[in-house]
């Protein structure tokens, strides 16, 4: 798959969860098995001008459904995120990015586990940077990939031709 049909249904998993496309989140680079995602600072601050610890948060669990647009058949298998955690270092006081990859052995492994099986987990660790390449925040979790509902399978079938 190309970058471009790669962005094409990373859009649409963006516009279709309201929280996230209010934060204007952006796609910096996706290409297989690895994504580049950029959160603003503008719309995303609190009361002191710094990035909502919020929106930090929305960019790392967004990270887990953006790898498995690039690394699995998005088409059969569905990803739930099961635990986020997130550590915040210091300030975020410009527009923030993360960085999410997986070996295209771990997405073999993965994707014939859920296909299998009908579920499988992966962990990722992972660093939020602000513009200066500074680590503001550090984020863990697990995710899942299921076999995706028919019914679900259905709708992105049909978005997919009315787009």
């Amino acid at each position: 798959m190309s970058g471009d049909q790669y962005l094409t249904v990373a859009q649409m998993a963006i516009a279709s969860v309201e929280g996230i496309k209010r934060t204007g989140l952006k796609i910096i680079e996706l290409r297989e098995r690895y994504a580049k995602v950029m959160m603003p600072l503008a719309g995303n601050t609190n009361h002191l001008g710094m990035m909502y610890a919020g929106s930090l948060f929305t960019l790392g669990e967004f990270s887990g459904g953006i790898i498995h647009i690039v690394s699995f058949d998005f088409m059969k298998l569905v990803p739930v995120v099961k635990q986020v955690s997130i550590r915040f270092r210091r300030p975020a006081l410009s527009d923030v990015t993360i960085e999410v990859s997986l070996a295209r052995e771990e997405a073999v492994r993965l994707q014939e586990e859920a296909l299998s099986k009908g579920k499988a987990d992966f962990t990722l660790e992972l660093e939020i940077k602000d513009a200066a390449g500074e680590v503001v925040s550090l984020v863990s979790g697990v995710w899942q990939i299921r076999k995706m509902p028919e019914e679900l399978a259905a709708q992105w079938a049909k978005a997919g031709t009315e787009g």
